[in-house]
């Protein structure tokens, strides 16, 4: 009788837990130049706009992935400097192509040392580079098949 119990308790827990359980929907990125911005995330991350709800000129949305966004919104009063440390993340089926394009493109990445051009390798085998939107923002570009 206590097992069933248990039992019940875990698996309503379980059920209770997926109901909750939160997935990412969107990323916001406040922005100095929402047209430059826009041109860098379309250009060069090869990211394509949505549909935004509030047509003001102030927001450009971009699907990531297939159920996330970029949401860029016009209205910082400054440029600021950003770490290495606080970046968002792609993942891209062939990181050699990406880096081909980068260059042709004339777009800096660097490793997570620092090493212009260079590629950082994870322990768990994932290549990584490191490049800066037009405002400074840190972006990480990496093969990972998760």
């Amino acid at each position: 009788m206590v097992l069933l119990c248990v039992s019940n308790t875990l698996s309503a827990q379980k059920n209770h837990t997926s109901e909750i359980h939160p997935t990412l929907n969107h990323i916001a990125v406040y922005v100095y130049n929402l047209q430059k911005q826009a041109d860098f995330y379309h250009d060069v991350m090869y990211l394509d706009t949505i549909p935004e709800p509030f047509h003001d000129g102030r927001h450009v949305w971009f699907r990531i992935g297939s159920h996330s966004q970029l949401h860029l919104i016009q209205g910082a009063k400054s440029i600021v400097n950003h770490d290495i440390n606080s970046h968002i993340c792609f993942t891209v089926p062939n990181l050699k192509a990406f880096i081909e394009h980068l260059s042709n493109l004339g777009v800096s990445f660097q490793s997570w040392t620092g090493q212009k051009h260079g590629i950082t390798k994870r322990q768990d085998g994932v290549q990584q580079i490191y490049l800066q939107d037009t405002e400074g923002n840190w972006i990480e570009v990496n093969d990972d098949r998760f």
